[in-house]
């Protein structure tokens, strides 16, 4: 039996509300023979899997049939990208504006409902008139979702809303118009009974408008965070070079990346980046490779060699042919594996929505048996209605629709204050879970550039002298090597003695005097991929490899060679120094730790986590750093498709994986980890791949937003709860029709402040970096 080709089809998703919208179509969609679907509520996408053929316009017709709407991804021209990049989501936009028009009408309703002094004489119509267009209007959202799921047979917490609020609202006007609530001087004053009612004096106005209002907080929030799911991908794909210098019958013709074809050739000039993948064809010159592979020193490349797309020539004039261009280079391929990690992450099914499908069904069926029951019992029908209608105002989830968003509001907030960027719910029930963190090197437990570590000098040589000549030299060149001893170099350390080869110096730029110009560089020539030389004060200076002294006839000493190989040993980069003639020393360059990397991964260990360094970076380079910061388990010589195979094989491996990354080259992987978390001196691809942003470039901050993270859902979890409970203790009150509408009110506002109080009480959440921070 031969097994059909598989082919994948991506679908747009529109009108989900909640995760179990993305399981209803899921679910119908994975009825169709060999139909294999996945629909991601946070990115409103399916991505499906066909074995043999199957016409798109069948699975749009079988969303469509569910209620939603569906359609084929249509690349948008880059103009078209960028503008609609900056245009703001019309959904998004629409309930900014129902949110506004909610808080502005509700606020006076709850106030005049819960205030008796503020009860003038018709103060109920003035409640109606502010109320209705909340409940109405601002509301609904809720009440055409609510209308979907009923036209499916479901519930959820759209249903709820909606039905609580649309009986809360219908019942007042029942006891305005056909009640005594309408009559003039009507007040809810506090009686501290129970007595059965027929609730014809009675008025749900600040119920409906407040839920409303509480609930569409949390769903402008929700969306708003949604939105952002689709920049990772813009970010990545701007990275890239707009225009390319290509070459055509020899002369240079200033095109659009995206009219490039295989086998064009183009130039790159020092500075500028590589159009798209390719293989040099003349040339030489170093090329900075971070923003892909992670790697923190730049690469040499000559004639043969290949260059990926949006890469940086830090050095000569290149040549290159283009091997690889559009969808098939490695940046595409990246953008395409975010969006594959994205797409295929676990739906997140929002806890309320989760309490909720279970509690409407009761919910209704306790409504109608209260209905029944009382009819049955031979009581009147006002009676029996108005304790099946108070079935669902008691149950309207007031305190269940605060639970989520006051704990979130407070704990992204305060993580704002300490520059941890949460972003958004689903977020919190990965960092319950996570018991692995993966580190990448490069700018993240490192600093992420170069900078002097060492300075070995030979035996009667002044270390000052060594670093002014060699950083004279240097500054002329745009290697970050150079650039790194340059700067290093422009402040001139006062020695008090003169250090030997067999007595290492190690730099520190605070015992250094001013900044001083540079003396001018005579004849300097810089040799591609061995180093720079120059005249310098009357002196010939030489700077690079061992090979480029070699060429010269000098030959460095036995303990200044022992010295470069212990350097080199430890992943560092070692440069020699010569001029007139004679061997001086070395200059010893490196990414170099951060001073709080070792805190922040003993604070992992502290939380359970097992740290795991990952990077692209060479293995003795990553060995060396793991030590310094007490890492045991190392994974290195990695490129970013592998970066998302080591993640996927911790996660095989029953591992709950946290990722925190800065670069481009991590975007696939944090997108991909159970928790993806980016440091804000990063890539924006990075920042918009992860769920975490930590805005300083402080590793302790990654423990820190897991802390808060997990305070924040075990807030969520027990505002749930008590939400909950306060549901299941009342309904029985009001099936029975001893709710009194003020103990009601009083019991609802009760559990309202008590979900507040205790959200605010992450606001006294302590950061490990607090101190330093002064927050």
């Amino acid at each position: 039996m031969s097994t059909a080709e598989q082919s994948r089809i991506d679908l747009e998703i529109g009108g989900m509300t909640c995760a179990s919208c993305a399981m209803r179509i899921e679910k119908k969609l994975n009825k169709l023979d060999g139909v294999t679907a996945t629909v991601n509520y946070a990115t409103e996408k399916a991505q499906v899997t066909v074995a043999g053929d199957i016409d798109p316009a069948v699975l749009i017709t079988t969303v469509e049939d569910a209620g939603y709407t569906a359609a084929l991804p249509t690349p948008p021209a880059p103009a078209e990208a960028a503008a609609e990049a900056d245009a703001e989501d019309p959904e998004l936009r629409s309930l900014r504006q129902r949110l506004i028009g909610a808080v502005v009408l509700s606020v006076p309703v709850i106030l005049l409902a819960m205030i008796p002094p503020l009860q003038f004489t018709y103060w109920q119509w003035l409640s109606l008139t502010l109320a209705a267009p909340v409940i109405v209007w601002a509301g609904w959202p809720f009440h055409r979702a609510a209308w979907v799921n009923l036209r499916h047979g479901a519930a959820t917490m759209d249903t709820l809303i909606s039905l609580g609020t649309t009986a809360a609202f219908l019942w007042s006007l029942y006891a305005l118009f056909f009640g005594t609530a309408g009559h003039p001087g009507m007040t809810h004053g506090f009686e501290w009974t129970i007595a059965p009612s027929d609730g014809a004096g009675n008025i749900y106005l600040e119920v409906a408008a407040g839920v409303t209002m509480f609930v569409l907080a949390g769903r402008y929030f929700e969306k708003r965070a949604k939105r952002r799911a689709g920049a990772a991908l813009r970010a990545l794909l701007e990275l890239g070079a707009k225009d390319v210098a290509v070459l055509r019958g020899g002369v240079e013709t200033r095109i659009s990346t995206e009219e490039l074809r295989v086998g064009d050739e183009f130039v790159v000039r020092p500075g500028e980046k590589i159009a798209t993948d390719g293989v040099v064809t003349s040339g030489a010159s170093a090329v900075d490779r971070s923003m892909i592979t992670g790697e923190s020193v730049p690469v040499e490349v000559t004639v043969g060699d290949a260059v990926t797309g949006a890469t940086v020539n830090a050095g000569g004039r290149l040549v290159v042919r283009a091997t690889r261009v559009g969808a098939d280079t490695q940046l595409a391929q990246m953008a395409r594996m975010v969006e594959e990690a994205q797409t295929g992450k676990a739906e997140v099914q929002r806890l309320a929505d989760r309490i909720s499908g279970i509690f409407v069904p009761i919910v209704l069926v306790i409504a109608v048996a209260t209905l029944t029951t009382w009819l049955v019992l031979g009581f009147s029908t006002a009676a029996a209605f108005t304790a099946a209608v108070a079935v669902l105002i008691i149950a309207c989830p007031c305190a269940l629709g605060l639970a989520t968003p006051t704990a979130l509001l407070v704990g992204t907030g305060r993580g704002a204050q300490l520059g941890i960027l949460i972003k958004g719910p689903e977020v919190l029930e990965s960092t319950r879970r996570v018991d692995t963190v993966v580190l990448d090197k490069t700018g993240t437990v490192t600093e992420g550039r170069m900078s002097v570590v060492d300075v070995v000098v030979e035996e009667g040589t002044d270390a000052a002298e060594l670093v002014r000549l060699a950083g004279a030299t240097e500054h002329a060149s745009e290697h970050p090597i150079a650039r790194a001893i340059a700067a290093f170099g422009r402040v001139v350390p006062e020695l008090v003695e003169g250090p030997s080869a067999q007595a290492p110096w190690v730099p520190d730029a605070s015992t250094g005097s001013a900044a001083q110009g540079w003396v001018p560089v005579e004849g300097f020539q810089n040799i591609e991929g061995r180093g720079v030389t120059g005249i310098v004060d009357g002196h010939a200076v030489l700077v690079g490899r061992h090979s480029l002294l070699e060429d010269w006839s000098i030959h460095p000493s036995p303990a200044l060679l022992a010295a470069k190989a212990a350097a080199e040993s430890a992943g560092q980069t070692a440069v020699l120094v010569a001029w007139d003639g004679a061997s001086r020393g070395l200059i010893v360059v490196a990414d170099q730790v951060k001073a709080t990397s070792a805190e922040a991964v003993a604070s992992f260990r502290a939380l359970g986590l097992t740290p795991v360094l990952l990077t692209g970076d060479n293995e003795a380079a990553a060995r060396h750093i793991a030590a310094q910061v007490g890492i045991d388990e190392v994974i290195a010589e990695v490129l970013p498709a592998e970066k998302v195979a080591v993640v996927h094989r911790l996660q095989a491996e029953g591992r709950v994986v946290a990722m925190v990354g800065d670069g481009v080259n991590d975007a696939p992987a944090l997108a991909q980890a159970d928790l993806g978390m980016a440091m804000g001196t990063g890539t924006d691809a990075a920042i918009e791949a992860s769920d975490i942003t930590l805005v300083r470039g402080d590793l302790r901050a990654a423990s820190d937003a897991i802390r808060l993270s997990r305070r924040t859902l075990g807030t969520i979890k027990g505002n749930l709860f008590w939400a909950f409970a306060y549901n299941t203790a009342a309904i029985p009150l009001a099936a029975l029709g001893l709710l009194n509408p003020m103990i009601a009110g009083a019991a609802m506002a009760f559990s309202s402040v008590f979900v507040v109080g205790n959200s605010l009480r992450l606001r006294r959440f302590r950061s490990q970096i607090l101190e330093e921070t002064h927050v």
